[in-house]
C-alpha cells in the first residue's frame, strides 16, 4: 500500500490573505496584486482554530461562467500547517483511496460507489464498497479540523445529523453488513483524535456505542502538500499516510470490537517556502 503518494491533487490554485468570513459562506481574500475578492466557503461549521485574519490562504478559481463567485476557499496556513476547509475534499479523497487499497484502516475494498440511499433515517452513505469476502462496507465520512491542545476533535457544533448517521451504521452492523465512520484530520499537527465531549456529548455518547457495536473508528491522519509554482499559482494534494489513536480525553479509553488506533501518523512539516516533506 503506497500510502505516501498523492491521492488527489489540484493545480492552478491562487494565493491570498484571508480578512474575513462571514454569512457562513463567504469569506473576503486580498489577492497579491491587492484586489480583493469574496470566495465561497463549503463549511458551514464554526471554524474554530482554523484561521484567524492575515493568514495565507488557497483558491480553487471556478470554471463556471455562471457562478456569481469566481472561488472556493480549499486550505489556510496555520502556525506552520495546513487546515483544508473544503468539505468536499475529505469524501472524494477517501472514495479514491478505498478504490486504490490505500484507505488505512480497511484495505481490500472493490465495487466502489458514492452517495448510495441507506438506512431507515434517510440517510445516504459517503462511500459504500464491497470486502474481499463479499461484504458490504457502510463509509461515512467526517472533516475533523477542531484542533484542541495536541489533538483534533469532532465536532466543533452540536450536530444531530451525525448522531443519526452513528445510528445508521450501528444498524448495518446489526444487519451482518461491516460499517466504518472516517474521521478525516485534516491537518497534520494533530497526535490524537476524540469526539467533542464538551460541545456535543449526544454525539459523543453515540460514538462510543457505535464503536462497541463493532463500526470502525477510523480517524485518518491526512498529509497535504502545498508547493508554489510558476506564474505565483499553487498546487496542493492529498495523502493518507496513517491513523491517529482515539484517545477520549476525559476518562478510560474506548473499548470494542473497533479498539484504540495507536499507529504514529506520518504527518510532514511545513517549510517557509509553504512546502510540505
Amino acid at each position: 500500500m503506497e500510502s505516501g503518494l498523492p491521492l488527489i491533487r489540484k493545480n492552478g490554485l491562487v494565493p491570498g490573505v484571508i480578512r474575513q468570513r462571514y454569512k457562513r459562506f463567504l469569506a473576503d481574500v486580498e489577492l497579491p496584486d491587492g484586489s480583493v475578492v469574496i470566495a465561497h466557503c463549503t463549511n458551514t461549521g464554526s471554524m474554530a482554530t482554523c484561521w484567524t485574519p492575515g493568514d495565507l490562504v488557497l483558491l480553487e478559481p471556478c470554471l463556471n461562467p455562471e457562478r456569481k463567485l469566481k472561488f472556493t476557499w480549499l486550505a489556510c496556513r496555520r502556525a506552520g500547517t495546513w487546515v483544508g476547509v473544503e468539505t468536499g475534499m475529505p469524501n472524494r479523497v477517501v472514495a479514491e483511496a478505498a478504490r486504490q487499497d490505500r484507505l488505512p484502516g480497511l484495505p481490500g475494498l472493490r465495487a466502489v460507489r458514492t452517495e448510495q440511499k441507506y438506512g431507515d433515517e434517510r440517510s445516504r452513505i459517503d462511500v459504500l464498497a464491497r470486502d474481499g469476502d463479499d461484504r458490504s462496507v457502510y463509509i461515512e465520512v467526517k472533516n475533523a479540523t477542531l484542533k484542541v491542545g495536541q489533538g483534533v476533535r469532532f465536532p466543533d457544533a452540536v450536530t444531530e445529523r451525525g448522531a443519526r448517521h452513528l445510528r445508521e451504521l450501528r444498524a448495518m452492523v446489526r444487519l451482518g453488513h461491516r460499517a466504518a465512520i472516517v474521521f478525516f484530520v485534516q491537518r497534520s499537527d494533530a497526535a490524537w483524535f476524540d469526539a467533542a465531549r464538551d460541545i456535543d456529548p449526544a454525539y459523543a455518547r453515540e460514538l462510543d456505542l457505535a464503536a462497541a457495536d463493532g463500526v470502525l473508528i477510523l480517524p485518518q491522519a491526512v498529509s497535504m502538500e502545498a508547493v508554489s509554482g510558476p506564474e505565483g499559482l499553487w498546487s496542493l494534494a492529498w495523502s493518507l499516510p496513517g491513523l491517529l489513536p482515539w484517545e477520549r480525553q476525559d476518562g478510560p479509553n474506548p473499548t470494542g470490537p473497533a479498539g484504540v488506533y495507536t499507529e504514529k501518523p506520518l504527518a510532514p512539516s511545513v517549510t517557509e517556502s509553504g512546502r510540505s516533506k
